[in-house]
């Protein structure tokens, strides 16, 4: 599968799981032993347990993604969240690197992001 199609794959199964806490549809597009890592400082973790943790702590999800950058087989691309977690808003705003299989699943995905309390929305114009 070509880098294009995997990383718009990647971006609109986010899109609807992150919000609906489907950890499954997350975990469908790796690679089986994908390395992944979700902040710089954090240790690697499968992309199921990630998103089983990250999911079982949020009440509500939006997610904004940006126009990924594609340089195969990687791709990076910006993401916007407001996450609900224990009835407070939590604006996160990050990038993910990541680096696509011939078969068109993760083989490596490095996460860097920041967060502010409170809802932010994304800038006007920005995402998608």
């Amino acid at each position: 599968m070509e880098t294009t199609a995997a990383v718009r794959r990647w971006i609109e199964t986010w899109a609807r799981a992150w919000p609906a806490k489907d950890a499954g549809a997350i975990a469908a597009l790796y690679a089986d032993g994908a390395a992944f890592r979700s902040q710089p400082f954090r240790d690697l973790r499968s992309p199921r347990e990630y998103a089983e943790w990250a999911f079982s702590e949020q009440d509500a999800a939006e997610c904004w993604f940006g126009e990924p950058v594609i340089d195969d087989p990687r791709a990076a691309v910006e993401y916007w969240a407001i996450v609900r977690f224990e009835g407070r808003d939590e604006t996160i705003a990050g990038i993910s690197v990541l680096k696509f299989g011939p078969d068109g699943l993760v083989a490596e995905q490095r996460d860097c992001w920041n967060s502010q309390a409170g809802r932010v929305e994304p800038p006007r114009g920005w995402g998608l």
